[in-house]
């Protein structure tokens, strides 16, 4: 069986990903559509050795398409994302206007695939926040085995969360700096280059920027929204992949070795942990893998029953693109081959 899928977003970082995943993963696709804004018609991007021209996402006539992957940002999502979803297309959302939305499941397979049989109130999927979805990945099986109380996490983000214009500032200054020309930022409010920043997304009321209040809403949404969760997102200087030291506090006791050997068990997850020099992974070393990868697993002296690791995934991959296919592929395996086979039948 199989399906008819649009690609939104084609020619950005995450939409040429997408792309990518679906041939690497062998998704079951009978055609697919590479859709961008009216300036983009005609840009090329690649699906496996074939070459896909770019279509009008505003002209577009999505009847009869399965699936749209939507990685256009949220003022795309707010105007297509509904309209998309009443032609009967299934719309699985990179964006975060749709997270937040009662009736619209926010999903990590790993974690809640289950909880996809909602998409029928929409026809809406949504994929959270790249920081949110690799420590949601790393958090559930733990849960699962001591439940966690309380969660302080600290996020070291690449500059391609930002897109691509983002990378190409950093690139920019470092390269300024080197040959003594004037740094200028465009996209960050700072100078990124040999930098960090405390601020991504817009500052709210109580202090907190939003991408930080998407951390704790949205694993609330996806895990447990009993886990209290308190973010501190940070900005670095790295190109590709999202770091995070993760702080645990749980309701009863989780060793060190017993954290290890369910992590090593656990669905997506890597383990890379030597207390040695270079017995841990880096941005670098996750950068182009779909493993979430957990490291510096150790015991937290402060509290009861605390624990501290390291993690580090490709937020282009499993922090949007790989996540999106992974939701189509459950999609696809356990709703609509049925429905498909019923219209068959019929």
């Amino acid at each position: 069986m199989s399906y008819k899928v649009a690609v939104v977003g084609a020619t950005g970082n995450v939409g040429r990903e997408m792309l990518n995943i679906l041939h690497e993963r062998q998704f079951p696709v009978s055609e697919v559509v590479a859709l961008a804004s009216r300036r983009s018609i005609g840009s090329e991007v690649t699906f496996g050795d074939r070459t896909i021209k770019c279509k009008s996402l505003e002209d577009y006539d999505f009847t009869g398409t399965d699936i749209a992957l939507m990685s256009a940002g949220g003022s795309v999502s707010k105007q297509y994302g509904e309209k998309i979803g009443k032609t009967g297309c299934v719309v699985i959302d990179n964006s975060s206007h749709f997270r937040m939305d009662p009736d619209v499941p926010l999903i990590v397979p790993e974690v809640n695939a289950k909880a996809i049989k909602g998409y029928t109130k929409k026809n809406i999927i949504a994929n959270p926040n790249c920081s949110t979805a690799q420590m949601v990945v790393a958090l559930k099986p733990l849960h699962d085995a001591a439940k966690i109380k309380r969660c302080v996490v600290s996020t070291y983000q690449s500059v391609s969360g930002s897109g691509k214009a983002a990378m190409e500032e950093l690139w920019t200054q470092t390269r300024a700096i080197f040959v003594n020309d004037p740094v200028e930022n465009n996209v960050y409010p700072k100078q990124i280059a040999f930098n960090v920043i405390p601020h991504i997304d817009v500052f709210m009321k109580n202090g907190d920027t939003k991408e930080e209040w998407k951390m704790v809403v949205e694993t609330g949404k996806i895990l447990d929204s009993n886990i209290r969760v308190t973010a501190t997102c940070v900005r670095v200087p790295v190109f590709l992949s999202h770091s995070e030291s993760i702080n645990l506090e749980f309701s009863r006791e989780m060793t060190p070795a017993r954290a290890r050997e369910i992590l090593r068990e656990a669905p997506g997850i890597m383990v890379v942990d030597k207390p040695e020099d270079g017995g841990y992974i880096t941005p670098i070393d996750a950068a182009g893998e779909f493993a979430t990868y957990i490291s510096r697993i150790r015991k937290d002296e402060t509290v009861k029953h605390g624990l501290n690791l390291w993690c580090v995934s490709d937020n282009l991959l499993k922090g949007a693109a790989l996540n999106a296919v992974q939701i189509a592929e459950v999609l696809c395996r356990d709703y609509l081959s049925k429905a498909k086979r019923i219209n068959s039948e019929m």
